[in-house]
């Protein structure tokens, strides 16, 4: 084929811009009607919650996928062990930075001045302990009932679990697994087809969430909680844009806003639901079109979604602040760092759901300051509006990782990522799989 016909094709194969376009469309929409009619918005909420239920039925199957086809034709059973060391040392290093950002943040602006706890609220913060999981619950929570259970209870480390457990084995069968690893590569396919066939309901979706979270939100609770709202939104875009993107460029050569120019679609998704779960099964397919080995891709973006969580490390802090100034009980810088010690403990336990960082939260207060967690019901009602900075800089985090942890194990190939980036091999949406790489090309990362 001639480089003149590839453009060619590849815009008449990717329509998916009416798509986005149409998912643009429904969040004017649905922010307008949660503003002029919010009972009438909140009871959209279940079209955003079905579409967020569409994709995260998918995850568990292409997690498995991805990480047996990685693992599995990788010759060396060691690189895996240690792209998961390293990305776990990573996202405990990144988490601590965020803690501490908001920490210092949190402390400049006092956010909770001047604010009452009344009876209501008090009640509201006692009901989120009710939904918050402990440590030895989310470590034990991690190991499925049964081999197959992984897959119906939508756990994505009880799936990574079994995923790792079945590519090792493979690994350890030989050249007698083969056909295992193409009846899987096989099932990838169907399984990313459906996923694109999922994707068309996204304006539905984002139709639904949005006019939720404006009707449930509402101007007055934005308008008094402003200060705590805004704060912790420009300590996301400081972290990530003067943490993440000095990381990146150092490490990588790689232009921050060039990387999320890529990813915008996903960033898209993410804003629209709340939730950066809708994003993950792209997140894992485009780590692998920009370069990333499917090792890596497949091991560093699942596991990251339950530890790299650096928007709900960024929340935790200065919502903790927050709450102690607004219930007249400061904390001392002694208890500070304490809290900060069991806040990267705590963060581990939030997974990418909306609503999640509130129960950690909750959880987090209930061992180490019970007598804040009446206040959690202070940012009950703005939590949904709060939940969108934070789904954005956890996919941010994760995205952002993926590369880095590929470059620093030598399994990220610059020339192909240029090549993405500069828009000559754009992204397939309609299959959601790297064509264009050979079917043995994995084995060739095996050095």
């Amino acid at each position: 084929m001639s480089s003149a016909e590839q453009p060619v094709r590849a815009r008449r194969r990717d329509r998916t811009h009416l798509l986005y376009l149409a998912v643009v469309a429904a969040v004017a929409v649905g922010i307008l009607i949660g503003l002029v009619w919010p009972e009438f918005g909140k009871e959209l909420k279940p079209l955003g919650q079905g579409f967020v239920n569409l994709i995260k039925m998918m995850i568990s199957p292409i997690i498995f996928c991805t990480i047996v086809l990685g693992i599995g034709s990788v010759t060396k059973a060691a690189k895996v062990g240690k792209v998961g060391t390293l990305a776990i040392t990573y996202f405990l290093v990144m988490s601590t930075v965020a803690l501490i950002i908001g920490l210092i943040v949190g402390n400049i602006l006092h956010p909770g001045d001047g604010l009452q706890l009344t009876k209501d609220v008090a009640e509201a913060g006692q009901e989120q302990v009710k939904e918050a999981e402990g440590t030895v619950d989310f470590l034990l929570g991690i190991i499925p009932t049964t081999l197959v259970s992984a897959f119906t209870e939508g756990s994505v480390l009880q799936t990574l679990m079994v995923a790792l457990l079945a590519g090792f084995a493979l690994q350890a069968i030989g050249e007698k697994g083969a056909p295992i690893l193409r009846g899987v590569e096989h099932i990838q396919r169907l399984v990313f087809r459906i996923l694109a066939m999922i994707m068309w309901a996204a304006p539905i979706g984002a139709f639904g969430a949005i006019a939720a979270v404006v009707g449930e939100t509402g101007v007055d609770a934005l308008k008094s909680l402003a200060i705590i709202m805004v704060g912790f939104y420009l300590t996301c875009l400081v972290f990530v844009f003067g943490i993440l993107s000095t990381l990146l460029w150092v490490v990588a050569r790689m232009n921050i806003l060039t990387l999320f120019r890529y990813l915008s679609r996903e960033f898209l998704l993410i804003l629209s639901t709340s939730s950066s779960e809708v994003a993950f099964p792209r997140l894992i397919a485009k780590m692998e079109h920009l370069g990333v080995s499917k090792p890596v891709a497949g091991i560093t973006v699942p596991t990251g979604y339950s530890f790299n969580l650096d928007g709900t490390a960024i929340y935790l802090t200065m919502a903790t602040l927050f709450i102690a100034e607004a219930t007249n009980a400061p904390l001392s810088m002694g208890e500070q760092i304490s809290l900060l010690l069991f806040m990267i403990i705590a963060s581990k336990g939030a997974a990418g759901v909306t609503g999640a960082g509130l129960a950690t939260l909750a959880g987090g207060l209930q061992s180490h300051r019970p007598e804040l967690v009446d206040g959690v019901g202070l940012i009950v009602g703005i939590d949904r509006f709060m939940s969108e900075a934070r789904a954005l800089t956890n996919f941010a985090g994760n995205s952002v990782a993926t590369v880095l942890v590929g470059t620093w194990t030598k399994e990220f190939d610059r020339e192909q990522a240029n090549r993405v980036l500069s828009g000559e091999e754009p992204f397939d949406e309609a299959t959601l799989l790297d064509e264009h790489a050979p079917p043995d090309s994995t084995k060739t990362e095996a050095h």
